[in-house]
């Protein structure tokens, strides 16, 4: 009586077995026929052919390496600006008592250090990921953001590289010139139009055609003139606005930036909530990361910039709070983001999840700008 039931389940196991091999044997034809197409060729051709295969193997491999390793990734490198020991604002002169023969020095600008160091983090301790030539081509044609594969980093970057740009706005319309009325900054000015450049340049493009100055390059440059600024403000040769009103401005600038992340993530999260498998939750929840990331060390270096201002106002502890939300958020590091359903337990809501500690920073930083403009 068990004979039907045993030679359903081998005929079963035969079918299956059968439609694996079939497919593996598809998968394995093109090299196959590419193995025996090379083997008759004249040992002119092999060569090349083979050295063409290295170089090949050799990106890829250095490809697969710049996505996986993060070089100087730390959620906590606010700690090591050492900030809080500082104990003068950006601009303020730190010898104004002394005699006229000696040299003037002013406060550096932590957000300036930190926007310069972000930078130097995503292009020279890292490679910049979303310009490389092998990222651009993709997955046979397919763009990798639409992957689970080798996109996390580059969202990550390019998040980091939006609080940046953000920034540097601020820094050129606002923080580095007197009441808005003064002269911008050359350093400034073109540090903001260097780092505004497209993210995915190569050294040869189609539009237009021909070659071309790859996105690192603009970016190591604004790192150049960001450090200049900083340099000559240090020497009191220019100014940063340390005034209640421009801390306000740049609060709600953040704040609204963050508030589109939320937007977008929460647009994710309630339309395509396919758990591991949205394809693109990854690349939300890294670049909201990225943002956080860059952001919670500029927010620190504002705390130093504006530290008159923050004291005199007693935002201390409200500062403390907003910092404390960028650390928690920063915690959550998920090996495999999940676009799942906010109750579930298998396969949960990453992108919720972060949403929600950007809105909590959010908060914050609304709270702090009320008081500020009472």
């Amino acid at each position: 009586m068990l004979d039907p039931i045993v030679n359903f389940f081998t005929w079963a196991f035969q079918m299956i077995g059968r439609g694996i091999g079939f497919l593996v044997g598809i998968l394995l034809w093109p090299f196959m026929w590419a193995g025996r197409w090379y083997t008759k060729r004249g040992w002119i051709l092999k060569s090349i052919l083979g050295a063409a295969v290295v170089v090949l193997i050799g990106l890829y491999g250095y490809f697969f390496w710049t996505t996986q390793v993060w070089t100087n990734f730390n959620p906590d490198y606010p700690d090591a600006y050492k900030f809080e020991s500082r104990g003068v604002s950006a601009g303020e002169q730190l010898n104004a008592g002394a005699a006229s023969s000696t040299a003037k020095t002013c406060g550096r600008s932590g957000i300036a250090d930190v926007a310069a160091d972000l930078t130097d983090f995503n292009v020279n301790q890292n490679p910049w990921v979303s310009s490389m030539i092998l990222y651009k081509l993709g997955f046979f044609g397919l763009d990798w953001d639409k992957t689970p594969f080798f996109d996390n980093k580059a969202s990550f970057q390019r998040g980091i590289n939006q609080a940046v740009r953000r920034t540097l706005t601020e820094l050129a319309d606002n923080l580095g010139r007197v009441r808005g009325t003064s002269q911008i900054d050359n350093n400034l000015q073109s540090a903001r139009g260097n780092i505004q450049f497209d993210e995915e340049t190569w050294y040869f493009g189609f539009n237009p055609f021909g070659p071309k100055t790859p996105t690192p390059s603009y970016y190591r440059s604004a790192i150049k003139d960001l450090r200049t600024f900083n340099n000559q403000l240090q020497a009191c040769n220019t100014v940063f606005d340390a005034r209640a009103d421009n801390l306000i401005q740049y609060l709600d600038r953040v704040a609204s930036d963050l508030g589109s992340t939320t937007a977008i993530l929460k647009d994710r999260a309630e339309n395509h909530s396919s758990g591991w498998f949205d394809m693109r939750a990854d690349d939300r929840f890294w670049f909201a990361y990225g943002q956080l990331y860059g952001y919670y060390g500029l927010m620190s270096a504002a705390r130093a910039d504006f530290e008159q201002v923050i004291t005199e106002r007693h935002l201390e502890n409200l500062w403390q709070t907003m910092e404390d939300q960028f650390k928690s958020a920063l915690r959550i590091q998920p090996v495999i983001v999940s676009n799942g359903s906010e109750g579930g337990w298998i396969m949960p809501s990453h992108l919720t999840t972060i949403g929600f500690y950007i809105l909590r920073v959010r908060t914050n930083m609304v709270d702090i700008s009320n008081v500020l403009s009472r």
